[in-house]
């Protein structure tokens, strides 16, 4: 999936302005953050990103969404 196809997926999750997006879609932008090898269900997704809003953007957080985006990559 292109990655502007992915942040516009993601992009549903997330009401208005968002430094948590916008954490995303840079670490996509520089290569920190991967596509996943298999696509999340949209309930995945939404799981995820509860997840992931609720602790301040920082690169820990990247580090561990990219590490679930990437688990069936191995």
């Amino acid at each position: 999936m292109p990655a502007k196809d992915f942040l516009d997926r993601i992009s549903r999750f997330f009401e208005g302005p968002s430094e948590h997006f916008d954490s995303l879609a840079d670490a996509i932008a520089k290569g920190r953050l991967k596509h996943p090898v298999k696509p999340m269900t949209d309930h995945e997704l939404a799981l995820a990103i509860r997840e992931f809003r609720n602790v301040p953007p920082s690169p820990d957080t990247i580090d561990k969404l990219g590490a679930d985006l990437a688990k069936d990559r191995d």
